[in-house]
C-alpha cells in the first residue's frame, strides 16, 4: 500500500514547475533555463541546500527521539497555558465545525506546509535569486533549531488532549494517522512552526527588499509573498480549528520566526563571503560575551523548569472522548513501561495498547471501535488507581488509546519510562537556539544604539577593525 507521504511527495514534485512558472510569469528574463540549470546548481552551491534538507530530516529524527524519554523528567506546562486561555480553542472549533472544512484543512495543514518548505527554495532558485534561495533554506533549518529547547523543556500538550470535548480533527483521521504518529510527538504545541516558518519567509523578503531600498510591494517576488501570506493566515485558522495548537502559539510562532529571520538576514551575506566572510573579530570577548551570557541565562532558566519524576496529568478527557499517547520504538534488549493513573474520584477510564499498523482499521470514524480490537487486552483503570503497563514489542510504533467511561473532565496521567532520560543530549541540542537568540538580542540592541536599520547587514563599529 502506498503511504500518504509517498503520494504527497509525488504531488509536490508534479506541482513544482507549474507553481514556479506561474509566479515568475512577470519576470521571464530572470528564469533559469534548463540549459543553465546544471551550471547554476554548482556555481551557486545549491547542492548545499539539498544537504540542508537532509540535515534537518536527521536533526528532527534525533530531537523526536529525545522528546519522549526526557518528558518523564521535564513534565509539561499545559495546565499553565490552559489557565490563561481556558476553552477559547474549543469555542472556536465548535463555531466553525464542518466536515468539508475539516477535510480541506487537514490536507492544507500537512500538504501545503511541506509544499511551501520545499517549493520556496526551488522558486527563488528558478527566479535566479540566489540570496533569497539561501535565506529560505536556512529559514527552515534554523527556525526548527530555535524551537528545539521549547519542545524539549517546555512541553505543551495539543488542545485536543487537554480540553474536554475538543475534537482531534487532525490526529484521528485514519488517512494521516501513520504520518503524524511517526512525525509528531503531540506535545510540541508551543511554538507553532506552521506560523514561524512562513512568517520567517515573509520577514526575510521584507528585510531583503528594505536593504535594497524597495518595498515588498515593489519586489519582483511580491506575488509569491502574497501566496505565502495567504497560506499563513489559513495556517493560523487551521492550527486552532483542528485541535492542535493554542492561541498563544501564534504570537510565539511569530517571535521564533522573527528571531530566525533576523539572524539569517545577518549571517547569509557573510556565508557568501560578503564583508570579508565570517572572521574572528578583533575584540572577541566583547562581541561574543553577551550572546554567551544570554545563552547561559536562558539555559539556567530552562534547566530550572525541570520537574521531579512524578506522575502528572497529561490529558483531560470528557465522557466518550478518546485520546492517545505515542510509544516510540525501542531496541531489542531495551525496555519501556508506562504508568497510567486515573486522578478522578468517581469515573473510570479504559485503555488498550495497539500497534500503529492496527490503528487505521479501527478508527474509520475518527474514534476507535472497541469491538474491532482483537488480541489486545482492554484494561480498566478505576478512580484513583494506577496501572504500570510494560511494553514488550521492540522496534514497533505503538499507541495507548484511552477512553473515559464517565465524568465531564477526567484527568489521566501517563508517564513512560524508556530508561535513560537523555537530558544531557537535550541540553546540547538546545544550545544553538540559545546562542542564536543571544546574538539576535545583542545585534538588535547595538543596531538601536547606533541608529541603524534592522535591514542593514553591514558591520557595526565594534565588528570593524580598528
Amino acid at each position: 500500500m502506498v503511504s500518504i507521504l509517498t503520494v504527497m511527495v509525488l504531488v509536490v514534485i508534479f506541482l513544482t514547475l507549474p507553481v514556479c512558472l506561474y509566479f515568475t510569469r512577470k519576470q521571464r528574463a530572470n528564469r533559469v533555463s534548463l540549459a543553465d540549470f546544471r551550471q547554476k546548481f554548482f556555481q551557486n552551491h545549491y547542492y548545499l541546500h539539498v544537504l540542508a534538507y537532509l540535515v534537518i530530516a536527521f536533526w528532527k529524527g534525533w530531537i523526536d527521539s529525545l522528546n519522549e524519554p526526557m518528558k518523564r523528567i521535564t513534565g509539561h506546562w499545559t495546565d499553565l497555558v490552559f489557565a490563561i486561555e481556558g476553552n477559547a480553542s474549543l469555542w472556536f472549533q465548535e463555531l466553525f465545525m464542518n466536515q468539508f472544512l475539516t477535510d480541506v484543512l487537514n490536507f492544507h495543514y500537512l500538504f501545503i506546509y511541506l509544499f511551501l518548505i520545499y517549493v520556496t527554495t526551488v522558486y527563488f532558485a528558478y527566479a535566479n535569486d540566489r540570496d533569497m534561495a539561501d535565506k529560505v533554506t536556512l529559514n527552515y533549518l534554523l527556525i526548527y533549531c530555535i524551537a528545539v529547547p521549547y519542545y524539549l523543556f517546555f512541553n505543551v500538550e495539543v488542545t485536543s488532549s487537554w480540553i474536554p470535548g475538543m475534537e482531534a480533527l487532525l490526529y484521528h483521521d485514519p488517512v494521516y494517522l501513520d504520518f503524524y504518529v511517526t512525525h509528531d510527538p503531540l506535545d510540541n504545541a508551543v511554538p507553532s512552526l506552521h506560523i514561524a516558518i512562513p512568517f520567517g519567509i515573509l520577514l526575510l523578503g521584507w528585510l531583503d527588499g528594505k536593504e535594497r531600498g524597495i518595498s515588498l510591494r515593489e519586489s519582483r517576488h511580491y506575488g509569491y509573498m502574497l501566496f505565502i501570506f495567504a497560506n499563513t493566515l489559513i495556517f493560523m485558522f487551521a492550527i486552532i480549528y483542528l485541535g492542535i495548537h493554542w492561541w498563544i502559539d501564534i504570537p510565539l510562532g511569530l517571535a521564533v520566526g522573527a528571531i530566525g529571520a533576523l539572524f539569517i538576514h545577518q549571517i547569509q551575506p557573510r556565508l557568501r563571503g560578503k564583508y570579508g566572510g565570517i572572521t574572528w573579530p578583533k575584540e572577541p570577548l566583547r562581541l561574543i560575551a553577551v550572546p554567551i551570557l544570554i545563552a547561559g541565562l536562558l539555559s539556567a532558566a530552562m534547566l530550572a523548569t525541570v520537574q521531579a519524576s512524578t506522575v502528572d496529568t497529561t490529558m483531560r478527557i470528557a465522557e466518550g472522548d478518546m485520546v492517545y499517547e505515542i510509544i516510540q520504538p525501542f531496541s531489542e534488549g531495551e525496555s519501556a513501561s508506562t504508568l497510567i493513573t486515573n486522578f478522578d474520584n468517581s469515573a473510570s477510564v479504559q485503555f488498550v495498547v495497539i500497534e500503529l499498523e492496527q490503528a487505521p482499521g479501527i478508527m474509520a470514524d475518527g474514534k476507535p471501535d472497541w469491538g474491532l480490537i482483537h488480541n489486545n487486552p482492554i484494561v480498566l483503570v478505576n478512580p484513583g488507581q494506577s496501572v504500570l503497563y510494560p511494553h514488550e514489542k521492540a522496534d514497533t510504533w505503538q499507541l495507548i488509546m484511552v477512553e473515559s467511561l464517565g465524568g465531564s473532565s477526567v484527568e489521566v496521567g501517563m508517564v513512560t519510562d524508556y530508561g535513560d532520560a537523555r537530558m544531557l543530549e537535550g541540553w546540547i541540542a538546545s544550545m544553538p537556539s540559545l546562542l542564536i537568540t543571544g546574538f539576535v538580542l545583542q545585534r538588535l540592541w547595538r543596531q538601536k544604539s547606533s541608529s541603524v536599520s534592522l535591514a542593514d547587514t553591514r558591520s557595526l563599529p565594534l565588528e570593524e577593525e580598528e
